[in-house]
């Protein structure tokens, strides 16, 4: 398959938000589409997708996309996985790129993002969305691993952790120990991603995100998502399940 979507297991439990529609545009990707093609093969989706080259220079991505209603479109993983973002979470999308094209028109671009600018983009690209009883997202927020995974790891089966982030699920491709999502909570109490999609896009604002209101985990950590993680040794590694004294 072109442009390393070859690389792409469907079976992955990270994967599975993802499996329809992907691996069917992934199926037309190796047929001979774009990946551009195959996403505006879907009738829903909620912008066209256009090829890179016509974003044009100078010109920033999210105020493209906002006043254009396209989105410039490489053809490789990355791109792949923000265009399934595009499908599965259209809200959402719209929501982010909403506000990344209004603090752009009002601060313009620099040197840095600035603090809002930084979030957006965090979210768009490493955020995993959390759906949880209270007892094991307060335990997460202050990394009590012992509590997150020992104590509390029943409550893991009333639990969803969908990775969002388009950077993340590309590098859970080669799933490392280390590899860690930022993590924000979603009160949606359905696990229906249409209504999940729907309450993240009214939740969404700025300066909530500039004070990046997330909590960390070790994604392969998760329950279910790595065979290892069944032994409670596995939790033991201090340099990736660091202990509350390391956190602000």
């Amino acid at each position: 398959m072109a442009h390393g979507l070859e690389r792409i297991d469907w079976s992955a439990p990270w994967l599975a938000p993802w499996r329809d529609p992907g691996q069917a545009l992934a199926a037309r990707v190796e047929a001979g589409y774009s990946v551009a093609q195959a996403l505006n093969s879907v009738p829903t989706a909620p912008r066209q997708f256009v090829p890179q080259a016509q974003l044009p220079r100078g010109l920033a991505y999210e105020s493209f996309i906002f006043a254009q209603g396209q989105v410039p479109t490489r053809d490789g993983l990355h791109d792949f996985f923000n265009g399934l973002a595009w499908l599965r979470f259209p809200r959402t999308k719209l929501r982010l790129n909403a506000l990344q094209a209004a603090h752009i028109a009002q601060c313009g671009i620099g040197p840095q993002r600035g603090a809002v600018r930084d979030a957006l983009t965090l979210f768009d690209e490493n955020v995993a969305l959390l759906q949880a009883p209270d007892a094991l997202w307060q335990a997460l927020q202050y990394k009590r691993w012992d509590q997150v995974f020992g104590t509390l790891r029943p409550l893991w089966a009333q639990t969803q952790l969908i990775v969002f982030g388009h950077a993340l699920t590309e590098k859970l491709l080669a799933p490392r120990k280390g590899m860690t999502a930022h993590v924000y909570r979603v009160l949606e109490p359905s696990h229906d991603l249409a209504a999940v999609d729907a309450w993240l896009a009214t939740d969404l604002r700025a300066e909530v995100l500039a004070r990046k209101p997330f909590a960390h985990v070790p994604v392969l950590g998760v329950p279910g998502w790595c065979p290892d993680n069944e032994a409670p040794a596995f939790y033991a590694d201090a340099a990736v399940f660091r202990s509350p004294n390391h956190t602000r």
